[in-house]
């Protein structure tokens, strides 16, 4: 007679040990996701430090080594050698020197990956904004840090 009393409260016990096991897992996905939106909210919130103090190496480390930085009418490039170009020709060639992000959304995608999308604004020596558009990011939780893994962005208005 013991054991069917014993039955319910195993069974019990066994489905709070479930809910609560789906409880961590879930949380613990959140604490990804909540951990990657701080990482690139302290990201975005320096990138532009770098035009502003005409240091690459800020630029450069906000990408992974293995990244791909997608603009628009023109071949992607890659890895650290490809952003720390690209960071010279907006410096030297387009003469940024500021900007802001604006992001809309960061997406959780599991396994240590999150998309952001956003808008973005670039200013130039007399922090007058030139040109502004619309960006799509994944990042990719490095052992560095959350990195920008690919970033692609493209312009509001026609190429001049």
């Amino acid at each position: 007679m013991r054991t069917t009393n014993l039955l319910p409260a195993i069974l019990i016990t066994v489905l709070f040990g479930l809910i609560g096991n789906n409880c961590y897992a879930q949380a613990t996905a959140k604490t990804e996701l909540d951990e990657a939106k701080e990482a690139i909210a302290a990201s975005n919130a320096i990138y532009f430090k770098s035009f502003e103090k005409n240091d690459p190496s800020i630029f450069v480390d906000r990408y992974a080594e293995d990244c791909f930085i997608m603009m628009p009418n023109a071949p992607a490039i890659k890895g650290h050698d490809g952003a720390l170009a690209f960071f010279k020709v907006g410096y030297n060639d387009i003469g940024l020197r500021g900007g802001k992000f604006i992001t809309t959304e960061v997406y959780g995608l599991g396994n240590g990956y999150v998309a952001e999308e956003g808008f973005w604004q670039s200013f130039d020596k007399n922090n007058k904004m030139f040109d502004d558009g619309k960006f799509l990011v994944l990042w990719k939780k490095t052992a560095k840090g959350w990195k920008m893994f690919r970033d692609s962005f493209s312009s509001n208005h026609s190429a001049k």
